[in-house]
């Protein structure tokens, strides 16, 4: 595993989420590169994690993909986020600070008098 990091079960779609988010209509390598830079190089997405999760996001209504020409001339996915996805990406952002909220009071508690 070396000084790479796991992502945490739950936690890859709330990233694709944002990151379609900030940055607007993207490909798959694309959010996947974009990822990768945001945890400063302790994240490594490969396509057998990114498209699984592209395609449920997809399929639940979350993103919508539609082919065009990468910046290669390739042709490529390019996703974007949908209202449903949006109102999932407040939902989970809330739930993620309330949950990280939470830990911190057991990782720094406070002695009672």
């Amino acid at each position: 595993m070396g000084d790479k990091l796991e992502i945490k079960p739950g936690t890859l779609a709330l990233m694709i989420l944002t990151t379609l988010n900030v940055l607007g209509r993207l490909h798959g390598y694309g959010i996947a590169r974009r990822i990768e830079e945001t945890s400063k190089q302790r994240l490594s997405l490969n396509y057998g994690t990114l498209y699984p999760a592209l395609l449920k996001l997809e399929q639940e209504g979350d993103i919508r993909g539609e082919w065009g020409q990468s910046e290669n001339n390739r042709r490529a996915k390019f996703y974007q986020l949908t209202a449903a996805g949006r109102k999932r990406l407040a939902r989970e952002t809330r739930e993620w600070h309330e949950t990280a909220d939470l830990i911190a009071a057991f990782l720094s508690p406070k002695r009672e008098a």
